[in-house]
This record gives C-alpha cells, sequence and structure tokens, in this order.
C-alpha cells in the first residue's frame, strides 16, 4: 500500500509517499520525498491555484491508496494558520475528488507513532524516520521528512485499529 502524506503550507508543502504493508510487519519504504513551493510575493489565490496544479500532477504521478494530511492547531500566527488551513484544504479536496481515503493527525499524534514520544522535538522525529525507512541520512528539507512522518503515521494507527477491532471481534 501507498500512502502520500502531505505536510500543508502555502510557501512550502511537504510530500512524502511511504510504501508498507498494513497486514504486515512494520517495514517503510520511502518512496520519493520533497517540497512544492510558491513565492511569498504572489498573490494567495495564485499560490493556491499553483498549489492545486502541482498537487493534482503529484496524485496523478505517484497514484496513492490513500493520503494524510497534518492537522492544523491554531498557532500564534493567526495569518500563517490561515494559509496552512487553505493549502490542507486544497490537498483534502483533491483526495476527495478521486474517491481517497483521507486521515489526519495533529503533530503530537505523529511525534507518538513515529517516535514512541508523544513530546519528541523536531530533530528525534526526523532521525526515526530515517531509520523506519531504512535512509542513511535525514530526508531534506524538513518538511519533506515531516510528510513522511504523517505517511508512517497512518499505517501505524491503522495497524493500532485492525489490532483493536480484532480483539472486540474475540
Amino acid at each position: 500500500m501507498f500512502v502520500l502524506g502531505i505536510d500543508p503550507g502555502l510557501t512550502r508543502c511537504g510530500f512524502g509517499l511511504v510504501e508498507s504493508d498494513v497486514n504486515g510487519p512494520e517495514r517503510f519504504r520511502a518512496v520519493r520525498a520533497g517540497v512544492l513551493e510558491s513565492s511569498h510575493h504572489l498573490a494567495v489565490e495564485a499560490r493556491l491555484a499553483h498549489l492545486i496544479v502541482d498537487l493534482r500532477e503529484l496524485l496523478d504521478e505517484l497514484q496513492p491508496d490513500a493520503v494524510t494530511v497534518e492537522k492544523l492547531f491554531f498557532q500564534r500566527n493567526a495569518k500563517t494558520a490561515i494559509g496552512v488551513a487553505q493549502a490542507s484544504g486544497v490537498a483534502i479536496a483533491l483526495a476527495g475528488e478521486r474517491g481517497l481515503p483521507v486521515r489526519q493527525f495533529n503533530a503530537q499524534e505523529v511525534k507518538l507513532a513515529v517516535s514512541g514520544n508523544g513530546a519528541a522535538d523536531k530533530a528525534q522525529v526526523q532521525k526515526m524516520v530515517a531509520r523506519l525507512c531504512g535512509l542513511k541520512e535525514v530526508p531534506q528539507p524538513a518538511d519533506a521528512a515531516d510528510a513522511l512522518a504523517l505517511a508512517i503515521t497512518y499505517f501505524s494507527f491503522s495497524r493500532t485499529e485492525r489490532r483493536l477491532r480484532a480483539g472486540a471481534a474475540s
């Protein structure tokens, strides 16, 4: 199964495609990761239009089975939060347009799923992403590593939910 993680943003939108077997052992393969960028000098509508085109092309090219997007929590800078929310909405809508399942996880859930510690710092999470995916180095830039962490979180939560359902059925 292929899951595309998206770390939304108007200026930098991280993405990471991870492959794993949801029914098998926790082995992850980072297929591709990077960032989609737009100039902060452009009007918001132009930046969102660029993001739509870029994400649509990415979804067409990568053909994920599911998408996960970081869940926004209100930050101190409302202007930044609004842009992140808009970018998040674009990603979710495009996945929905394709009938792909979409999950959202907040930063604490990602930290817990990837590092085992919901209070882990960014560096710890990024090191664990590299380790879990068998990479020699931490993926760069940080937005790409965060997107890979989101995809890994999808698999971790799916496995836990499946175990809980199996336990409840027995």
